[in-house]
């Protein structure tokens, strides 16, 4: 069985996104989906107000003074006890990047913080970074740069396992 939201929210993301699917008409079609495929009705629930907070932010005006590129983040001890400095420091990466713009990078935050989860991982933040830029107008660029960054890692990943792996003579 699939226990996390986390695990609802990839589904979703893999299996609906890209079609730009109607995810508010076809809710009761997509929770006997996602039961049949496993997940339980409350995780069901808290991927679907899980992305109702995140498309409100695509309403949110923009807060950023124009020019404004870089901010310093001083991160909350509640958010340090989630994020270990390997995710803190993506995050870091990909706002003096451009990938994340300052206001961008506090939807990241907040919406990994609202995962309920408690030790958050590297994977965990990417596909957080991917779901946000992809709800995000104007960040098709961005969003491109992401996927490609994820998907490229785990070719290399899989290259280098094929690689240590012994000859079958």
């Amino acid at each position: 069985m699939k226990e996390s939201m986390l695990d609802v929210l990839i589904y979703l993301f893999d299996h609906y996104m890209d079609e730009e699917a109607d995810l508010d008409t076809d809710r009761d079609n997509l929770t006997e989906e996602l039961e049949a495929a496993g997940f339980q009705d409350g995780e069901i629930h808290k991927a679907f107000e899980w992305l109702d907070a995140l498309a409100a932010h695509r309403e949110r005006p923009e807060c950023e003074p124009a020019g404004q590129e870089q901010s310093i983040r001083v991160f909350s001890e509640r958010e340090m006890e989630r994020l270990d400095t390997e995710t803190r420091g993506l995050l870091l990466y990909l706002a003096q990047n451009g990938i994340l713009s300052p206001l961008h990078r506090e939807i990241v935050i907040e919406r990994i913080m609202a995962l309920e989860e408690d030790d958050i991982d590297l994977e965990q933040v990417k596909w957080v970074v991917l779901m946000v830029l992809f709800n995000m107008p104007g960040q098709e660029g961005p969003y491109a740069w992401m996927e490609d960054y994820m998907f490229e890692e785990r070719s290399e990943e899989h290259t280098s396992e094929l690689q240590s792996r012994p000859e079958i003579s």
